[in-house]
């Protein structure tokens, strides 16, 4: 695990601030509902390229694991939140997600390339977040956050993989870099609300 989180570490652009990490102890309940949004979101992506690419074999294959095992996480998520009594209600969508996929090129390969590659990064930065904040948290959501290390550096793995089989390594470094850019400033810049995946808000 150390091995993973060192690697996530390096593929990152930054590393959250630890204003983020303080507001996540101090806001609780709004962390649980919006891992639980961004757990649906992840297997709804996941299905949606099941549908788009239907001629690639190994993408069918890990998206389809993938969606599984981040509703199998959502489960988890809404059924801490009944036992503590937290009211799922609808609360509006961080920047992150949104701001990442503005940079997404329109004509294929390019198109799936990108998605991938900002697949990557939100699993990456999901990962990081996890393993910064579980021993800030109480024992139970200390447990379950480190249990998600794993499968979310999976899925990280799993959409650079999948990007390297269409594109060339030396073509997706640049794109990365790109790509990282943008995540680095929604990650670092003042945000309004917080969020699991917002910058921090002061």
């Amino acid at each position: 695990m150390d091995e993973l989180l060192q690697e996530i570490d390096k593929f990152l652009p930054c590393k959250t601030p630890d204003l983020w990490l303080q507001n996540a102890v101090e806001n609780p309940e709004l962390m649980l509902i919006d891992h639980a949004n961004c757990e649906k979101k992840a297997a709804s992506t996941a299905v949606n390229l099941t549908f788009r690419y239907i001629d690639n074999f190994d993408l069918l294959n890990k998206m389809s694991r993938l969606a599984r095992e981040e509703m199998r996480h959502f489960e988890q998520v809404i059924a801490i939140m009944k036992r503590r009594g937290i009211v799922y209600r609808q609360i509006s969508a961080s920047r992150y997600a949104e701001g990442l996929r503005a940079l997404v090129r329109a004509n294929e390969p390019d198109k799936l390339v990108d998605i991938l590659l900002v697949g990557a990064l939100i699993e990456a930065r999901s990962c990081e977040r996890f393993a910064r904040l579980a021993p800030l948290l109480d024992a139970e959501l200390e447990s379950f956050y480190l249990s998600l290390l794993k499968s979310e550096g999976r899925h990280y793995r799993d959409y650079l993989a999948l990007a390297a089989a269409v594109e060339d390594r030396e073509l997706i470094d640049r794109r990365l870099t790109v790509l990282s850019e943008r995540e680095r400033e929604l990650i670092l810049s003042p945000d309004s609300e917080f969020r699991f995946h917002s910058g921090p808000v002061a």
